[in-house]
């Protein structure tokens, strides 16, 4: 896929531009995959290696009109590869052992906070351990969403909420929909949420917007698709805003207003400037030119759910996470070409510091 990038360009402009590239090169755009990798190096490289020119010094999002890269990726990797990956699908029956003991541990510490707000103790655990196992339950819950916990669908769905509870806001059911039109229409201008709004983009684009909204991507995650697409409220929807804050009341009421509260600021840190939220800007946004999913293979996948094999998740959503190593050596020749982010850390750090960096980075269609 080719994706040009805006410099200070309007949209109709940036759009007859891609439109009038993909006509002049209709075997690049056959070829989407090797395009990407092979126009820097034969292996995987690092985005910020200096080996990809950034893009940067946008005013508007990065628009072209062609599809998404995955759907022809799985194809093609699919027709090469055949039942070396259809085997790695299906379900991971330790996903609920996982989110057990994840769940018993952020419960527990929450309860040892009864008197602790306005401790040290209690604002260095809630971000280094409240926010680590926060996230990585909503990354669980991302897997659950895919119905990757259970064999059967009803049981997913049932777990997902339970999942839900140390998370404060009855998220999962909302969340399972939007995340599925993210996967079947990335950078669609109305179906994919997962995109900052224009009057984000607008206003949070300089550094001190850039810090404001790393420091709340919890909350512009949660409550941007209610505005921008909102959802039909049914009956799995009441059962899960229901059994959450009934929850809620429970903790309040019998633990008392400062376990809330950790539980809270645990889901706030866990989508703010952490290691863990890194990924919500290393995924999608684009960095280097002609790559719009990228993933990264450290040691942070450890507390994640290997989220950070990205393209590996995106071409293949229904291998679970514990698969996704696997499937990324089965087909090494295809994914060691993809440019990919070395540290998460870094992603942060040049998304907030780099001035040609901004919301506008991103991908739409």
């Amino acid at each position: 896929m080719v994706v040009t990038s805006i410099r200070r360009s309007p949209r109709l402009a940036a759009k007859k531009r891609i439109s009038r590239a993909n006509s002049d090169s209709s075997e690049e755009n056959n070829n989407s995959v090797k395009n990407v990798g092979n126009k820097h190096s034969k292996n995987n490289t690092d985005i910020f290696s200096g080996e990809y020119d950034i893009v940067g010094d946008l005013n508007d999002f990065i628009w072209t009109n062609e599809n998404e890269p995955h759907p022809s990726r799985r194809k093609k990797l699919i027709k090469k590869y055949g039942k070396d990956i259809t085997k790695l699908t299906g379900h991971e029956p330790l996903t609920k052992y996982i989110v057990c003991f994840l769940m018993a541990i952020q419960l527990g510490m929450a309860y040892s906070m009864k008197g602790q707000l306005w401790t040290f103790k209690f604002w260095i655990c809630a971000y280094v351990l409240g926010a680590t196992i926060s996230q990585a339950l909503f990354l669980a819950a991302h897997e659950i969403s895919h119905n990757l916990a259970f064999k059967k669908f009803f049981n997913n769905k049932c777990f997902g909420i339970f999942t839900n509870l140390p998370m404060v806001l009855p998220f999962f059911i909302s969340f399972k929909g939007y995340h599925m039109d993210h996967h079947k229409y990335q950078g669609d201008d109305h179906l994919d949420t997962d995109i900052p709004s224009p009057i984000e983009a607008k206003l949070l684009s300089n550094f001190p917007g850039k810090l404001v909204f790393l420091f709340n991507q919890t909350w512009f995650y949660a409550f941007r698709p209610l505005f921008v697409k909102p959802q039909k409220f049914t009956t799995w929807h009441a059962i899960n805003f229901a059994i959450q804050f009934g929850f809620d009341a429970f903790v309040i009421k019998y633990w008392g207003l400062h376990c809330f509260l950790y539980l809270f600021v645990s889901v706030h840190f866990a989508g703010s400037i952490h290691p863990s939220a890194s990924h919500f800007i290393a995924e999608h946004y684009v960095f280097a030119e002609g790559a719009e999913t990228h993933s990264y293979y450290g040691l942070l996948n450890l507390l994640c759910f290997n989220v950070g094999y990205h393209n590996e998740h995106h071409d293949f959503p229904n291998v679970a996470w514990s698969s996704l190593p696997k499937l990324r050596t089965v087909a090494d020749e295809e994914y060691s070409k993809l440019p990919y982010h070395k540290s998460w850390v870094k992603v942060l750090f040049k998304f907030l510091f780099d001035s040609r960096i901004s919301l506008y980075n991103r991908a739409r269609r």
